[in-house]
């Protein structure tokens, strides 16, 4: 097969892929609309979140076969479309799972331990002991909404603390020994920690609003390392400044644009991200908690692996 590579991956990616006998093609720098040109060539493309791929996209490539993103979610394509068309479509959770895990407990350690608050503060030359003093992790609740590859990653780090684990998902049965099911409310009620594990969805988009937020019983804490549009800033600053959430791990924001490359578009900041970013009690990252080196390759040998099952060397055989 012809495969198109819209962005730039781990070279195993493509080694794999030629070893198996089919052809890739470097486009890092097309537009859609050069894509398109001659995408009537292609029977395979990969892409990452560069741009999205919507109807008019596959209506003008009658023989392609798959899209195989990169990456964990497939948001930026329209699957129920695709679907319809017969196009077989292929994520990677499975690469960048752990290193997600890792982050979102590295992020919540450091937040109840107040490690970058003390960090910049020793270097300013200030020498702020009672300040500092640490929350421990021991005997906490920990919620995770999204009980899918990543919030199984987070649930498996928290095995070696002294904490109850609960999971939230719209699929049932699917708690284990890391963590057990319970329902919304029953999680709402208990939670001193809630990390964020969901895919971008029309129920996920500004799920963590006033009235969400409202309805845990006790302060928590807070982490996402899921989609930043699940979130509505202002009314987690509001939170945040009425102690409802006591301090939040932001490792995605609603600001970002969907390539995940920038922050966002306008010159000036919105007013809810500039009252954000004041907050002593808040840890950023960009977009970075499933983007180590070590994911970068798993990443790629995932969705390698996934063509290669699909399609195997079948069209370099009919060649022979």
């Amino acid at each position: 097969m012809i495969i198109l590579h819209a962005d730039s991956n781990h070279p195993t990616l493509m080694k794999q892929l030629e070893d198996a006998g089919h052809h890739n093609i470097e486009a890092y720098n097309q537009s859609p609309e050069e894509i398109l040109e001659n995408q009537y060539l292609y029977d395979g493309i990969v892409i990452r979140s560069r741009f999205k791929i919507g109807k008019d996209f596959l209506d003008a490539a009658p023989n392609l076969k798959f899209i195989a993103r990169v990456g964990a979610g497939l948001e930026s394509i329209d699957v129920d479309y695709a679907e319809k068309r017969g196009i077989m479509l292929f994520s990677a959770p499975e690469g960048n799972r752990n290193a997600v895990g890792e982050h979102a407990l590295g992020m919540l350690l450091s937040l109840f331990n107040k490690l970058n608050q003390a960090d910049r503060q020793v270097r300013e030359g200030f020498w702020y002991r009672e300040a500092n003093r640490g929350v421990e992790l021991e005997g906490k609740t920990v919620g995770i909404i999204g009980y899918g590859n990543m919030g199984k990653a987070f649930a498996k780090k928290l095995c070696g603390f002294d904490v109850e684990v609960l999971c939230y998902d719209i699929k049932e049965n699917i708690g284990d020994e890391n963590a057990r099911q319970v329902s919304l409310q029953e999680l709402q009620k208990k939670t001193d920690v809630l990390s964020l594990h969901t895919p971008r969805t029309s129920e996920t988009n500004k799920m963590i609003n006033e009235d969400f937020i409202n309805s845990f019983k006790k302060p928590f804490w807070f982490l996402n390392t899921a989609r930043g549009k699940s979130v509505v800033t202002a009314d987690l600053v509001t939170a945040l400044q009425n102690k409802k959430i006591l301090g939040a791990g932001l490792d995605v924001l609603e600001y970002e644009k969907s390539s995940f490359e920038n922050l966002f578009s306008e010159e000036e900041l919105p007013e809810a991200l500039q009252e954000l970013l004041l907050m002593k009690n808040v840890i950023l990252s960009p977009h970075v908690a499933g983007w180590t080196i070590e994911s970068h390759q798993k990443l790629a040998n995932t969705i390698a692996e996934k063509i290669i099952k699909a399609f195997g060397s079948a069209d370099l055989s009919n060649q022979k």
